[in-house]
């Protein structure tokens, strides 16, 4: 069996990423993924407060907390590699 993230290596277009995640999470799930990423990118632009990122994508403080969490202090950095190189 292949682990879930050597599958998104595996593919090869957005089309396919969107059909592979449109089958492997619910809507909500998909929701909730896009939502946390909306999250990351404005709070890398560094603009806007906390709440007042969650008041313009209509979250919660928690969610905004949590993300910005991981975007600074957590030692993965995943979210801030991306940020960084669609940022160049």
């Amino acid at each position: 069996m292949k682990n879930l993230n050597e599958i998104f290596l595996l593919l090869k277009s957005k089309n396919e990423v969107d059909d592979f995640l449109k089958d492997l999470c619910t809507p909500a799930e998909l929701k909730a993924l896009e939502e946390r990423w909306a999250v990351a990118q404005l709070l890398y632009e560094d603009n806007l407060s906390y709440r007042e990122i969650a008041a313009k994508l209509k979250t919660s403080t928690t969610t905004v907390t949590r993300v910005a969490r991981f975007l600074s202090s957590e030692p993965y950095q995943g979210y801030k590699r991306i940020l960084k190189r669609i940022n160049k």
